[in-house]
């Protein structure tokens, strides 16, 4: 659908929600002394209003004019806003249904009640109740975003993960890799903090470090202000990254391909800044005491939706026939079930990202839930195919929505073992 017809469908969902909903703010101030009625109406319109201009603006707009910090909290305030809303509409839109279907039955029935049934009295005060609650319920996602952009943005977990591969070569046993993916250094309002996660990393002394893509959301200047944290991430066999969907730049407008394709470029030496190894469509080989493994990186391949297909597995995994061990990154998890466990059996781990975890979900005394699990079969952690293992990092970063419920921005290490696969 084009963006000129998106824009508007987009603001006229929005003024309806808002307008749903203000059927049950009404139906709750309509007690209140005349003034304050004014005065929640003035605020309720100018938040509605403020909201609306400043989604049309963004996406019509030079958003661009302001700062970072305002960009990222404009968009995380209008979708607190409208998500939280929205669990209002579900609740008052399920009531209305109910009672419309009540409506239709008495009248289809032609059933008429007594005089002295105080029926208007009665669906007054169930409006009201139904109002309230409605609001209510919209409190509660309202209060848990805010929560988690203050306290889960930045709350880093070190998840550590532990592997036993049969073929691994004896040299490489006990190898520890850490994983970092989806870091969003376009979405970072807190610097100090995001250096307190690479800390977190560091101090965990992996041998290997991979990145599973997503640098930035879209434009290579928004790594300009991490690269002095990001350039601390060091490991003594290498630091080896791909890239994601968002690092394409195919999200924005631009004044031409050739302007597109710069900003591909300058991001692709943003990595050599860094002093990773960005593998596009092929292999490095690891080499202890004369024993080797391959690390195989391929571009954006995406198996859902509209995703980029940029990489290419064929020339990556080429000539690798005698290593015994390969490793491959490759950012969206798809990709595994799509071409890697029925045409490359010898893979023998997958490192991805790009779900994170929907940056929404619980996982909790054996419950593993969230709503992306609706669209990837793998979206979070590890999961395992015969003897292929595919391993989801929830990303360290965030998108869209300021912040993080319950599913925490992760910094994942491994330890790979020589032994018996073991089921997950």
């Amino acid at each position: 659908m084009p963006k000129t017809l998106m824009l508007p469908i987009a603001v006229l969902l929005f003024f309806l929600i808002d307008l749903y909903v203000y059927q049950a703010v009404k139906t709750v101030i309509n007690e209140f002394h005349p003034i304050t009625i004014r005065y929640i109406k003035i605020v309720y319109w100018s938040i509605t209003f403020l909201s609306i201009a400043g989604f049309i603006y963004y996406h019509a707009g030079n958003p661009y004019l302001f700062g970072k910090t305002f960009r990222i909290f404009l968009l995380g305030s209008i979708f607190i806003n409208y998500f939280s809303k929205l669990f209002v509409v579900i609740f008052l839109f399920i009531d209305d249904i109910i009672r419309g279907g009540k409506w239709l039955l008495f009248k289809g029935q032609k059933i008429v009640a007594p005089e002295s049934t105080p029926i208007v009295s009665e669906d007054m005060s169930r409006s009201d109740f139904i109002a309230k609650t409605g609001l209510a319920i919209g409190t509660i996602p309202l209060v848990a975003m805010t929560y988690g952009i203050v306290s889960g943005a930045y709350d880093y977990k070190v998840r550590k993960v532990t592997i036993n591969l049969p073929n691994l070569p004896k040299a490489f046993h006990g190898l520890r890799i850490a994983q970092l993916s989806d870091i969003h250094s376009g979405s970072f309002y807190n610097k100090k903090a995001v250096q307190g996660g690479i800390d977190m990393l560091m101090k965990e002394k992996p041998d290997v470090i991979f990145f599973t893509g997503d640098l930035v959301n879209n434009k290579a200047e928004e790594l300009a202000e991490y690269v002095d944290v990001f350039s601390k991430v060091k490991a003594p066999l290498g630091v080896f990254s791909v890239l994601g969907n968002h690092d394409y730049g195919d999200y924005v407008q631009w004044s031409s391909m050739q302007a597109k394709q710069k900003n591909l470029e300058d991001l692709k030496q943003g990595h050599k800044v860094l002093g990773w190894d960005l593998l596009l469509n092929e292999n490095r080989i690891l080499t202890m005491n004369g024993e080797k493994i391959a690390i195989i990186g391929v571009e954006n391949y995406g198996a859902k939706g509209n995703f980029p297909k940029y990489g290419k597995i064929a020339p990556a995994h080429e000539g690798l026939e005698d290593i015994p061990v390969k490793l491959l990154l490759s950012h969206d998890p798809s990709h595994w079930d799509y071409q890697i466990n029925k045409h490359y059996k010898d893979v023998d781990v997958m490192f991805s990202g790009h779900t994170h975890g929907f940056q929404f979900g619980v996982e909790i005394a054996g419950i593993k839930w969230s709503p992306v699990q609706y669209m990837y079969a793998q979206w979070g952690g590890l999961y395992q195919k015969e003897n292929q293992y595919l391993y989801v990092n929830r990303g360290f970063g965030f998108l869209g929505f300021p912040g993080r419920i319950g599913m925490p921005p992760e910094i994942t290490i491994f330890e790979f073992r020589q032994g018996n696969h073991v089921i997950v």
